[in-house]
């Protein structure tokens, strides 16, 4: 539910903003709400977990979602569903981690790494398969569906968990003082940063309020680190960092999440909007990338329990590099013959790389932290999407309103009709071309021809700032 949330709701947003008369920020903030709270209270879940009962907090977490989703569906404003969406990231930032803490209290170390590699392919899958759910969603039935499916989910899960999930905490936590001041300085610091990142593509990367709003997360979650590592009792214990499989396994999963998000976010642009397929039709053609990711998850975990994270996480980040540089050969009207193979190798590398970097970071916890550690894990997933989405959006954007005047006049639009449709770059950005019904065919033809060149342009340079992710990842392993 928590991966599929995360995703879906781009497909939802044009049919909420027209249903609900919402404005363009608005629907910004339907995604962000969900992203900051999500991001803000996952190592607080964690925590919570490790402290008062990891299946109580996944309970009030998998209940707390389900009940926020039909909030959404029946909110009846713009207003309504964007509160209630911060609703639904703050209990999935509840559920979330303590399933990962859950597995590692339970399963003893020869068989983690499996059960670690089937959630990975889970969580991948989900992610993946968002874009295709929510499609036959918004097209078939209504928008609201696409959080009423959650209902039927949520109750088969809590009434399963109830059967046969264990307790697990750490009991000698429960005697200790909880670290409040340690609670808020990380929730602002992680607020004020993935804030300032998703606002970067609006304000400018540059501009005072994303620098002013980056700039100072990071102040606080430095002088959260210095507090943690001096306090008796505290939110995320420093010690954690010492073990280093654990540490580059947390980037790792940033890096991860940065490629695998901002690939999909162009993929969807592209098919859709610079190719003409519908939602659905678009999400049929990543189907493969999602099956990868079934295969190669508890493939990385097997992989891993023999050989460690040393082979798997550069082997799997490499794949995403041969994925990444292969897009780069993309054009406006490319087969789909060449699509296929690196949404394969990007399937195969994201899910070798989550089952390898949650098997680093969590099983690399002691028992009494899991919960803590799944929520560190599950928030540099969370801030390594979000990096990744702002981040191809800036540099397409960019790239675009630098070489859209051109391409236009190389596809035969006049120099004056050029300049002026140069206006429209951002929509250019999203792949969509500047025409109305009222131009003539062969004016229409060659806006068209022009826009998505340029679009085209904007991608082949971001495309490399992931692959170079990548690349680099392959250079550092645990």
């Amino acid at each position: 539910m928590v991966g599929l949330d995360g995703s879906v709701v781009s497909i939802a947003n044009p049919e909420i903003g027209r249903d609900l008369n919402a404005s363009t920020a608005d629907l910004q903030w339907v995604t962000n709400a969900y992203l900051l709270a999500l991001a803000a209270a996952l190592i607080l879940g964690g925590k919570l977990g490790d402290r008062f009962g990891r299946r109580t907090f996944y309970l009030v977490g998998v209940a707390g979602f389900t009940l926020a989703s039909v909030a959404i569906g029946l909110a009846g404003s713009i207003e309504g569903v964007i509160v209630f969406r911060a609703f639904q990231g703050f209990f999935g930032a509840l559920l979330m981690p303590n399933t990962l803490g859950m597995l590692r209290a339970v399963f003893p170390p020869r068989k983690f790494g499996m059960a670690v590699g089937i959630w990975a392919m889970v969580s991948s899958v989900s992610t993946a398969l968002g874009p295709i759910v929510g499609g036959l969603l918004v097209e078939h039935v209504n928008w609201e569906s696409v959080f009423y499916i959650n209902a039927p989910i949520g109750v088969v899960a809590l009434v399963f968990s109830i059967a046969v999930l264990p307790q697990s905490r750490n009991t000698a936590a429960a005697r200790e003082r909880f670290d409040v001041p340690g609670v808020v300085m990380l929730a602002l610091g992680l607020l004020a940063v993935v804030f300032g990142v998703v606002k970067g593509e609006t304000w400018g990367w540059t501009s005072a309020g994303t620098l002013g709003a980056i700039g100072a997360g990071v102040v606080v979650l430095l002088l959260f680190g210095w507090y943690e590592s001096r306090a008796a009792h505290p939110l995320l214990p420093m010690r954690l960092f010492r073990n280093p499989a654990l540490t580059i396994g947390t980037v790792i999963t940033a890096l991860n999440f940065f490629v695998l998000l901002g690939v999909i976010f162009f993929v969807m642009l592209y098919l859709q909007n610079v190719r003409g397929f519908t939602p659905v039709e678009a999400g049929v053609r990543t189907l493969p990338l999602s099956l990868a990711s079934v295969v190669a998850s508890p493939l990385g975990a097997a992989l891993t329990d023999r050989f460690g994270p040393r082979l798997t996480m550069p082997l799997g980040m490499a794949l995403q590099a041969v994925a990444c540089f292969t897009m780069t050969g993309w054009d406006a009207h490319s087969s789909y013959a060449v699509m296929w193979p690196p949404f394969i190798a990007l399937g195969l590398g994201v899910g070798m790389v989550m089952a390898s970097s949650s098997e680093a970071i969590v099983g690399n916890a002691p028992v009494r932290d899991g919960g803590v550690a799944g929520g560190l894990q599950a928030t540099a997933l969370q801030v390594g999407g979000a990096l990744g989405t702002s981040v191809l959006i800036s540099l397409i954007s960019s790239r675009v309103g630098a070489t859209l005047t051109e391409e236009l006049v190389a596809s035969g639009v006049p120099a004056g009709g050029a300049r002026g449709l140069a206006e429209a770059k951002d929509a250019v950005a999203m792949g969509v071309a500047p025409v109305s019904g009222d131009m003539p065919a062969s004016f229409t033809s060659a806006v068209v021809e022009g826009s998505h060149q340029a679009f085209m342009n904007g991608v082949h340079g971001p495309r490399w700032s992931p692959a170079s992710c990548a690349c680099s990842a392959r250079c550092s392993p645990s």
